[in-house]
């Protein structure tokens, strides 16, 4: 089979599954872009980042180039982000999800985020030090730290954990 040919085709002979490519397509693209921006920027406000960081979160595009797109979309004008840049919201959209599962307010989350955390992972530094650094992987630590926190793998202990006593054989009932 020719490589033109294979680029269409979701298996190859191998029978791993392939990318949709569609959905990078301009027009998935651009239907996405928009919305996903303005909740981007709402998300932003709740967690009190400037502008520098939301650049950076971005992908540091250019001063005028954030604001280009900041003013499209608050006057609802149409708008194609590039993957990088979208794959990045993704991220910030699953970590604002996750926090809202973990946490009962929006303090909380906020302050989860910007406080020290002593997971390995952080090396006890904040969670939105890895979010603003720029990285797409700095993102996807805290998103893939977050899910899994959000399956019980693993989160740190709460006030809730702190007076837990281990359960010892009395406290096994057999009926």
């Amino acid at each position: 089979m020719s490589q033109a040919a294979r680029r269409d085709v979701p298996y190859v002979e191998t029978g791993v599954p392939r990318l949709d490519l569609s959905r990078f397509a301009p027009a998935s693209r651009r239907r996405l872009s928009a919305p996903a921006l303005r909740t981007f920027l709402t998300i932003a406000d709740l967690w009190g980042l400037n502008e520098e960081e939301r650049r950076l979160i971005l992908g540091y595009p250019s001063r005028s180039t954030y604001h280009g797109w900041a003013k499209q979309v608050r006057e609802h004008r149409e708008l194609t982000l590039d993957v990088d840049v979208l794959t990045r919201i993704s991220a910030v959209l699953g970590i604002h999800q996750a926090l809202g599962v973990l946490y009962e307010t929006e303090r909380e989350a906020v302050a989860w985020l910007r406080g020290p955390h002593d997971g390995a992972v952080f090396g006890g530094r904040p969670p939105l030090a890895f979010v603003t650094s720029g990285l797409q992987d700095g993102l996807m630590t805290v998103r893939r730290f977050l899910d899994a926190a959000r399956g019980g793998i693993y989160m740190e202990p709460n006030a809730l954990d702190a007076g837990f006593e281990p359960y010892d054989d009395r406290d096994i009932v057999l009926r």
